[in-house]
């Protein structure tokens, strides 16, 4: 008896929504010290001219896994799995997976680090990495429609019907066909 397929679309879309949540509790928790009436100050050289389009482009980070997870929802439960998408996604998974090593590496470097934050970037890390390997994984991976053999018996290959319609009556051996 053969192993039941693993899911990867499924496992990608829990490990995305996981990376998600921490990366929100990362900025929440960036921000707690205002929660107590302290400073949530961190001491940036960047211009405030920039500030829009640092902001814009954490929106654009943040929104683009969001996409992914709705691709990767409509790519399981489609008629047939989109090869190109999937690479496409495992390319997008280590392009985030390799950008958190920098935020990591500046965490650790601020003379004020907060282990909290540290060790919140490292499961972000670990999550990338569970993300790429899943990804590689699923990317090679036939559907499960088409890896898995279809039984009579089984709702993927069964017609739609409804238990108030009866079937149509079967033809008996010798009776002529029906023209229509």
């Amino acid at each position: 008896m053969r192993p039941p397929a693993v899911d990867h679309a499924l496992r990608l879309r829990s490990l995305w929504t996981a990376w998600l949540l921490a990366t929100l509790f990362h900025v929440e928790l960036g921000l707690m010290p205002l929660f107590h009436g302290h400073s949530a100050d961190i001491h940036s050289s960047l211009d405030d001219r920039w500030l829009p389009l640092l902001f814009d482009a954490m929106a654009v980070y943040f929104v683009i896994p969001l996409m992914a997870l709705v691709l990767i929802a409509y790519d399981a439960s489609g008629p047939r799995p989109r090869r190109r998408w999937r690479w496409l996604h495992l390319g997008l998974s280590l392009v985030y997976t390799l950008t958190n090593i920098p935020h990591l590496l500046a965490d650790l470097l601020l003379p004020d680090a907060r282990a909290d934050q540290v060790g919140l970037m490292l499961v972000l890390l670990l999550l990338g990495l569970l993300i790429n390997r899943e990804a590689w994984l699923w990317a090679r991976q036939p559907s499960l429609r088409s890896a898995a053999p279809a039984t009579a018996g089984d709702a993927r290959t069964a017609p739609h019907r409804s238990s108030a319609v009866p079937a149509p009556p079967s033809a008996s051996p010798g009776a002529p066909a029906a023209d229509g």
